[in-house]
């Protein structure tokens, strides 16, 4: 594990962040983000102590351990989630950090994920490990061809889980269920093609019966999608994705607020405006674009 101390512009400390990211026989698998301490002031001025945790492959000694495209996406992901404890600005610790409802808990991950693939960050740090030449142009141009390669499939697999989801939390009385004829009738009834399969089947669909915090919500991540791409398209429209004004508004009303604001208001202070499903249309390639821009 590694740690950092983390300050702001001004030099001021923010919190300390532990990275602890190989795999090792003691650790569960997956990748997460903890807080051993949440930020707050109700008890003084306290500064939040966040980890995330990753399972890479360690490199032989003496050797780099390099990271595949995916990986690095999970180490962008959840580098959101820390980003979001970290900037925390509330009072009360109950609120803090990501004490928010879930599609909310994933729009500063899954909208940091944006800015990995961006031709700009992947000249800056997809370097060669022994030359340090950067991607070559022509690589990066496939990585962003092959973006929306089987988003199609993508959408219909999560979405048939997400109401399949939905389906077996509004049973009235689940007792005497076969959850393999339930899970026929409903997909039977959404008219889910053959060719497709659900992306978690209900026999180890444990997203949905882990506890409270997933049970009828594994929605949430495909409306939270819905978020980052509309939060996205904020940077876009400026022409810099890395625009100041656009990342202080972030902060101010998503990333410092914790539970502060519903979140539709919180939304709302940072956009000018709810979300719109157009951005993950396009982001996912499932409309047609005009020359001009428009779908």
């Amino acid at each position: 594990m590694r740690a950092w101390e983390v300050r702001d512009a001004g030099d001021c400390p923010v919190g300390l962040f532990l990275g602890d990211y190989f795999a090792r026989p003691s650790k569960r698998s997956g990748a997460w983000m903890s807080a051993f301490r949440s930020q707050e002031r109700l008890s003084g001025d306290i500064r939040p102590i966040i980890v995330n945790v990753m399972n890479f492959a360690k490199a032989a000694e003496g050797e780099p351990a390099l990271l595949s495209f995916d990986d690095v996406r999970t180490l962008f992901h959840e580098f959101g989630h820390p980003l979001h404890g970290l900037l925390s600005d509330v009072t009360y610790p109950l609120i803090a950090g990501t004490s928010v409802p879930g599609d909310f808990v994933e729009l500063p991950s899954q909208l940091y994920e944006h800015w990995l693939s961006q031709p700009d960050v992947l000249r800056r740090f997809a370097r060669h490990h022994r030359t340090g030449e950067a991607l070559p142009e022509e690589l990066i141009e496939r990585l962003t061809a092959a973006r929306n390669f089987n988003q199609g499939f993508a959408t219909v697999e999560y979405t048939a889980s997400a109401v399949v989801d939905m389906d077996l939390h509004r049973l009235p009385d689940p007792s005497g269920l076969d959850p393999a004829a339930f899970e026929r009738e409903t997909l039977t009834r959404i008219g889910m093609p053959d060719e497709i399969a659900m992306r978690h089947r209900t026999p180890h669909f444990t997203h949905i019966f882990s506890g409270d915090g997933y049970a009828a919500g594994y929605y949430s991540y495909l409306w939270s999608e819905v978020l980052d791409a509309d939060a996205f398209r904020a940077f876009e429209e400026t022409g810099d994705i890395f625009d100041p004004g656009v990342a202080e508004r972030l902060k101010t009303f998503i990333y410092a607020a914790g539970g502060k604001r519903d979140p539709a208001e919180a939304y709302t202070a940072f956009r000018g405006r709810l979300p719109s499903v157009d951005a993950l249309l396009e982001k996912r390639g499932l409309v047609e674009m005009a020359p001009g821009g428009d779908a």
